[in-house]
């Protein structure tokens, strides 16, 4: 059985991260569906979904290595092209990937203990995310 859901939320973009594994458990309970596998995936390119142990210091040690890897400050062809200055947000987002899969068994997650599942909004702006989520399985 495939069931497809969507989850929609608000972002502040510059790099905010939403955990979002309370809304994927819920889409999770409401499908009639006990085991397989839960597809996520982000529409847009200035977005990303992972996963993370969701704490302040390991937040702000992610959002900092992003600025260190692929920074804000530097010329990206892509503002040249475009001018709306979200090159970084792209280059990102195509390097954090746009979809995740989690199996689940017993209509529970198999995520680690310290682990959540996150989108990360690199856009230079807010922003209305819609992440589809497409569980498949018995």
């Amino acid at each position: 059985m495939v069931v497809t859901k969507q989850i929609s939320l608000e972002s502040k973009g510059h790099c905010h991260i939403i955990d979002i594994t309370p809304e994927v458990e819920k889409k999770l309970a409401e499908a009639d569906v006990s085991q397989g596998t839960v597809t996520l995936f982000v529409t847009g390119s200035t977005a990303g979904i992972s996963t993370i142990e969701f704490e302040p210091g390991l937040i702000a040690d992610f959002q900092d290595m992003w600025q260190r890897n692929v920074p804000t400050d530097i010329p990206y062809q892509h503002d040249r092209a475009w001018g709306d200055g979200n090159g970084h947000s792209h280059v990102r987002a195509s390097l954090l990937g746009a979809s995740l899969v989690v199996p689940f068994s017993n209509k529970k997650l198999a995520l680690g203990t310290w682990q959540q599942i996150v989108l990360v909004d690199f856009d230079n702006r807010p922003r209305s995310r819609q992440i589809t989520a497409q569980i498949m399985g018995e």
